[in-house]
């Protein structure tokens, strides 16, 4: 993993500006994108469970091809109402499929967890009922993917906050997220997949970080293993 360079918390908000200011690449592309890319990790009937941002809205475009696909166990939103922008056009493309969304947990049946709960904003730890989803993810018997890093896990720290998502696999964007190399974000963070979604290298260059001209030369997806 320290192979690669990493990204702040504010690097990753700056490439989203970046992204779609400079380089015209849209904020929906890269939701749809990275949804794509953390749906091709679910190997089994998966309940995806989102949060209210934009990570919520990975997880919504996830869900759209789960269901395509015949994987998707069911959509669990903790509050579809604070759903807004870019992710609630994932929202109502999914309605529109005729997808159920419930607002209370629904991990029967899961072999899979998809966990877009939080994103890489967080900065506290997680209350109410988004704690209570979290602690009901860890203790599922079902394998756990986080949509660009675990939930309740400080991206730029490594700081776990209580309570925090353990995952199996942690599908990131682009680059990994400073937290996942230190602190707690190893044990936390399981298997690392370091996917592209097409934000633009030079983005990535004007914050500062060189990417690594080849690292999507031979897939998509770059696989790193625990620490």
């Amino acid at each position: 993993m320290s192979e690669l360079p990493s990204l702040s918390s504010g690097q990753v908000k700056e490439l989203d500006k970046l992204a779609t200011e400079r380089f015209g690449v849209r904020l929906d592309w890269l939701m749809e994108a990275a949804g794509w890319q953390a749906a091709r990790a679910c190997h089994g009937r998966t309940s995806v469970v989102c949060g209210v941002g934009n990570n919520a809205g990975d997880g919504l475009a996830a869900a759209r091809h789960l269901h395509r696909w015949g994987r998707l166990e069911a959509l669990c939103c903790i509050d579809v109402g604070r759903i807004k922008g870019e992710a609630r056009l994932e929202l109502e493309a999914l309605q529109r499929h005729g997808v159920v969304v419930y607002d209370e947990l629904q991990l029967n049946g899961a072999e899979v967890i998809l966990d877009s709960l939080f994103g890489t904003g967080l900065s506290r730890s997680p209350k109410d009922r988004f704690a209570t989803w979290i602690e009901a993810i860890n203790a599922a018997d079902a394998h756990v993917v986080a949509v660009d890093i675990p939930s309740g896990l400080d991206s730029d720290s490594g700081v776990a906050y209580a309570p925090c998502v353990r995952a199996d696999v942690t599908v990131t964007f682009t680059l990994p997220k400073q937290g996942m190399l230190k602190g707690d974000g190893p044990r936390l963070s399981g298997e690392v997949w370091v996917a592209d979604i097409g934000v633009p290298f030079e983005a990535v260059a004007e914050v500062g970080v060189t990417l690594p001209p080849t690292i999507f030369a031979v897939s998509d997806v770059v696989r790193i293993n625990r620490a």
